[in-house]
């Protein structure tokens, strides 16, 4: 499952309705709405959690998987020491990192390509991509239909 910053995950583009989704994936496992009244759609056998932003028409807006085979510049992400990730996005031009600390868990977090790596006990256990705020201060829609 391969991670392309800015526009989404495997065939999910940031953008797309849930319509779009299921008829790649499926129905959903469990769909609910959140406290903003976000639509969100988990589909447990990829480890994926979508979030369809209701004050945006409902569009694709977030991504957070643990999916072991996700995947960034060729290499797994899911499990990788977390040294190593960040110099290995580092090298593919993800340069600026801001660490957020809690209990066991660490956050790192890239504004410009709006992602966050959650890590435990030093590895990457879940990876969160969200859909980029463009110069007007509009989000980036990368799907078109």
């Amino acid at each position: 499952m391969k991670i392309t910053p800015k526009f989404g995950i495997d065939q999910l583009v940031f953008g797309m309705q849930q319509e779009n989704v299921t008829a790649i994936y499926g129905m959903p496992d469990k769909i609910y709405k959140d406290e903003e009244e976000n639509l969100v759609a988990l589909y447990n056998s990829k480890k994926l959690r979508l979030t369809f932003y209701m004050e945006e028409g409902f569009r694709l807006g977030y991504l957070i998987g643990s999916n072991d085979n996700l995947e960034i510049f060729g290499q797994k992400i899911i499990g990788m020491e977390i040294g190593k990730a960040k110099a290995m996005l580092i090298e593919n031009g993800l340069k600026k990192w801001t660490l957020e600390a809690f209990d066991s868990y660490e956050n790192y977090f890239n504004e410009d390509n709006w992602i966050i790596l959650q890590t435990e006990f030093g590895e990457v256990t879940k990876f969160e991509i969200g859909a980029i705020i463009n110069d007007k201060d509009e989000f980036d829609w990368k799907f078109k239909k």
